[in-house]
């Protein structure tokens, strides 16, 4: 059945040989793998990053994207060479084999909770912004009802409907940037001049914001095995990440010159203000029609980690079928989204935090993987698989 995994192989299989086989109806292509990475990475990033990088680098936060894509791409290359090693064995199974099962267990376990924060944070900020822009008297369990219903038709159908429906959120909204292009009128280019005049510091300093919007590359760790070409896994993340580059540099430059530099600090969502600022003879208010669209990625972005941690549970816990721990978590949201309204100022502060976990998650614990697996290997002199 498509709605269930093949936990029991993963639990149960003792042999490389059966390994191999165990995702056989659960394979994605590399396109679908390009563009599920890329949903995950440019979710919430579209929209908040020219502000996050115009507070600690003014206008030349630009510059601090084409350094934390590079130090993304690094990292992912690192992510696929420790999958490499092993390309049988998912993130669990590696963990117990390089740590033993009570600390492989509990470093998953770890993985499952940022996952889940992950998610959370994403459809909270959703939420938030929805209700901000477009419905700000509608009740937030409402929306969150809303929501859930095509996330858990999405999810619980498992891998391969997700990489599907990543190529149809890609084909529905990749116009939309371009269409930032109607926003140049009056802008100013002399915004941007002279590059570095912040000095190298603030520059070097906002790498960490950009490296929290290229988040998402470490789902890599998860979808590896599912694969098909695994052999263009890594050419296919350094894609995902060019991807989200350009996107990120198309907003973020024409914001800096369409706004004034102490202008953008104002506004939380410059993106969305930019769409407000497009005036068309037949049309108002284009940044609704945007957000409508918009809420594709957001879905799509929420998707990615809320799988892997109803993957990671499954595995942990040696359940066949992960729809139940899909129904206990969407369940939970919405009876959080009765109580829990979060403010700009709390949201803002949930995004640290997931920036925080993510700064572990996804390029401490790889380096240091990476390490460990190369002694590990090297002591019990095996090969590469």
């Amino acid at each position: 059945m498509m709605d269930v995994w093949d936990t029991q192989d993963i639990h149960n299989s003792g042999s490389a040989g059966s390994n191999m086989n165990k995702y056989s109806f659960n394979q994605i292509s590399l396109k679908q793998y390009i563009l599920i990475i890329f949903a995950a990475q440019v979710g919430l990033g579209e929209l908040s990053l020219p502000h996050d990088l115009a507070i600690t680098a003014g206008t030349d936060g630009w510059i601090s994207i084409l350094l934390g894509w590079i130090l993304s791409i690094l990292l992912s290359i690192v992510i696929i060479k420790i999958m490499d090693r092993t390309p049988e064995y998912t993130l669990f199974e590696l963990l117990i084999k390089y740590f033993g099962k009570w600390v492989g267990k509990s470093l998953f376990v770890l993985w499952i909770l940022y996952a889940v924060f992950a998610a959370s944070v994403v459809m909270f900020s959703t939420i938030h912004v929805i209700k901000t822009w477009i419905v700000p008297d509608i009740r937030n369990f409402i929306l969150m009802i809303l929501f859930i219903i095509p996330i858990y038709m999405i999810t619980k159908h498992g891998i391969r409907v997700i990489g599907l429906f990543a190529e149809f959120v890609f084909l529905m909204t990749i116009w939309m940037p371009f269409l930032l292009l109607l926003a140049l009128k009056d802008s100013q280019w002399l915004y941007l001049l002279p590059l570095g005049k912040e000095g190298l510091f603030p520059i070097l300093s906002t790498v960490k914001s950009t490296i929290f919007s290229f988040l998402g590359f470490e789902l890599a760790f998860i979808l590896y095995p599912f694969l098909k070409d695994k052999k263009s896994a890594s050419k296919g993340i350094v894609i995902a990440n060019s991807f989200s580059m350009i996107i990120y540099l198309i907003v973020t430059v024409i914001s800096f010159v369409k706004f004034a530099p102490n202008e953008i600090t104002e506004y939380p969502y410059p993106t969305l203000n930019l769409f407000k600022d497009i005036r068309l003879p037949f049309l108002e208010r284009f940044e609704i029609i945007f957000l409508s669209f918009y809420l594709f990625t957001l879905i799509m972005a929420t998707i990615p980690y809320l799988y892997t941690a109803l993957l990671g549970a499954s595995q942990l816990f040696g359940k066949q079928d992960h729809r139940n721990s899909l129904r206990i978590l969407l369940f939970l949201w919405i009876l959080l989204s009765f109580f829990f309204i979060p403010s700009s100022s709390q949201i803002t502060q949930m995004g640290k935090l997931w920036g925080i976990a993510g700064l572990y998650s996804a390029f401490v614990f790889p380096i240091f993987i990476w390490m460990y697996g190369s002694i590990f290997h090297f002591v019990r002199k095996e090969p590469k698989q």
